[in-house]
């Protein structure tokens, strides 16, 4: 909920930068206090047909970086399953695709096979091992190491679904009593087809995020979009001494949970201010580096690693990280001098320009456009990039941070453009942006000041109160936007649909509650290129 702080006293965390609660940790737990050290461990990929990069495996007795040599757990590989399977687009969704895992402890000459059948996994490919090691005394996780393995499969046949099992010594997905444990995956289509994908923000670990994820997993999408706030590793907020404390075991739990429709429908994560966790590096991003990996064209992949674009099919993805722009939670306000905004503007200069694209989806975790009695809107999203969206008419626009379903009308220049009744349809290239907040994910629910209006239960009201987050602190303001309102946990799904040229190629977006009921659905169109 608000700046992540991992042990450092409310009273600091308040008032510190990321870098600066990075500093205070690792002074505060340095190698002459801590029984084992430890930093993020960065092996390389193991080369291939289908991979790029060197070779690195598991090293039991050692962590690399800033930390000492840790303790061993000495396990046979045949008794340590591994877990937690989820896969990331590479920069080119036909051709690439990374498959990451965990194991529970150390496990020698990790691997991914890798084939067309399931019967014929003869490709075998060495996996890159990060190493990730939360000593006791940050957070409520005690000394604990975590083991996080990735295969970045590249030269991939376009549209084709592909077999894969993960494995280490001892441990040989290929054999027969195994078989089991085989996961599939599809490449991105080399040309224009309709295709399905899935939207929320703000998951964390308990029994509505994973019924979120069965309901996803039942939508068939070709991709996912988590638009941060993922695990909730750190809930706490500032001077929230009630809440739990960091605890890296989270993560753990996450990965478990998530596994079910994650090992078969690329995960695109996005991150929010609770997935910044102060001890593994000064921007905070440490830990997700070692836990995901996430296509690496963005401007800036030492400061912000979740910044990206990738496409499929007719539609640009742009992954932004409001961190950098966030006047209500400024621990990492301006990390990147300002190279975010350029980039972003550049991307969707080229993505309006490209013959092959017709829809451009941008997702993020602050809301532009929220009414939440908690957060609301963010004033450095709007100042930064909304002027933007506008610009480039940008198709769609996805939120979390806020933990509710909420949809605006058509919105250009910061005023309604165009009511948007529930079924309506927007035209991005004459009339503006619809912005969507999906916070509700599975994290505990917020509020509104306005009553609940969705499909079936519409309460239309002329004006909402709210408040945006300026740099000089909250400001009140009265709203004409807000169209749909729902109170429960739910998601996103949004249906694709290409056109021949010059007739109208659509986005379908439905709102879907974790009843399964439908909440919201809308369209966007615009002529197809």
């Amino acid at each position: 909920m608000d700046t992540p702080r991992m042990g450092v006293p409310d009273e600091l965390a308040a008032r510190m930068s990321m870098a600066e609660q990075h500093e205070y940790l690792r002074a505060r737990f340095s190698r002459r206090t801590m029984i084992r050290g430890g930093a993020v461990t960065l092996g390389a990929v193991a080369g291939g047909a289908f991979v790029t990069g060197a070779t690195a495996q598991a090293v039991p007795g050692t962590v690399t970086g800033t930390g000492t040599a840790a303790r061993t757990e000495s396990v046979d590989g045949a008794f340590v399953a591994p877990f937690g399977r989820h896969l990331a687009y590479g920069n080119d969704p036909r051709t690439e695709i990374t498959v990451s895992w965990q194991v529970p402890v150390a496990v020698q000459k990790p691997f991914i096979r890798i084939g067309a059948h399931p019967w014929d996994l003869s490709r075998k490919i060495e996996a890159e091992v990060r190493t990730l090691h939360t000593p006791a005394g940050v957070g409520a996780s005690g000394d604990h190491t975590q083991y996080y393995l990735h295969a970045a499969l590249t030269h991939l046949r376009p549209g084709r679904t592909y077999y894969y099992g993960v494995g280490h010594q001892g441990f040989d997905p290929a054999e027969a009593h195994l078989l089991g444990t085989l996961g599939t995956f599809t490449t991105a289509p080399a040309h224009k087809e309709p295709f399905t994908f899935t939207a929320f923000g703000d998951q964390g670990v308990s029994y509505h995020a994973l019924a979120n994820d069965s309901l996803i997993l039942g939508q068939n999408p070709a991709f996912h979009l988590h638009a941060g706030d993922i695990a909730y590793a750190d809930p706490a907020g500032q001077g929230k001494t009630s809440d739990t404390v960091f605890d890296a075991r989270t993560w753990d739990q996450f990965l478990a949970q998530t596994e079910s429709v994650a090992k078969s429908v690329p995960w695109m994560v996005s991150y929010g201010n609770h997935d910044m966790e102060a001890w593994y590096s000064p921007n905070g991003y440490g830990g997700e580096e070692a836990r995901w990996n996430l296509p690496d064209n963005g401007p800036d992949k030492a400061n912000l690693p979740g910044v990206y674009s990738f496409v499929h099919g007719n539609t640009a993805i742009i992954s932004l990280d409001p961190n950098d722009v966030s006047f209500e939670i400024p621990a990492n306000l301006g990390i990147s001098g300002g190279t975010q905004t350029t980039w972003l503007e550049a991307q969707l200069k080229k993505f309006r320009a490209s013959k092959d694209i017709d829809f451009v989806v941008v997702f993020f975790h602050h809301c532009a456009y929220c009414t939440s009695t908690a957060h609301a809107s963010e004033g450095g999203v709007r100042q930064e990039w909304v002027p933007l969206f506008d610009t480039y008419q940008v198709d769609l626009v996805i939120n979390g941070h806020n933990h509710q379903y909420e949809r605006t009308d058509v919105i250009k220049g910061g005023q309604v453009t165009k009511k948007l009744p529930i079924g309506g349809t927007a035209y991005p290239e004459t009339e503006g942006v619809v912005y969507v907040t999906a916070g509700a994910a599975g994290r505990s629910l917020y509020s509104f000041t306005a009553p609940d209006s969705y499909e079936g239960h519409e309460n239309e009201v002329e004006s909402v109160a709210s408040f945006v987050n300026l740099k000089g602190g909250k400001q009140n303001e009265t709203v004409t936007w807000s169209r749909v309102r729902y109170l429960n946990y739910s998601f996103l799904r949004v249906d694709v649909t290409p056109a021949p040229k010059g007739h109208h190629t659509t986005l379908t977006v439905q709102g879907i509650a974790e009843t399964g009921d439908r909440i919201d659905h809308f369209t966007v169109a615009r002529r197809a290129k």
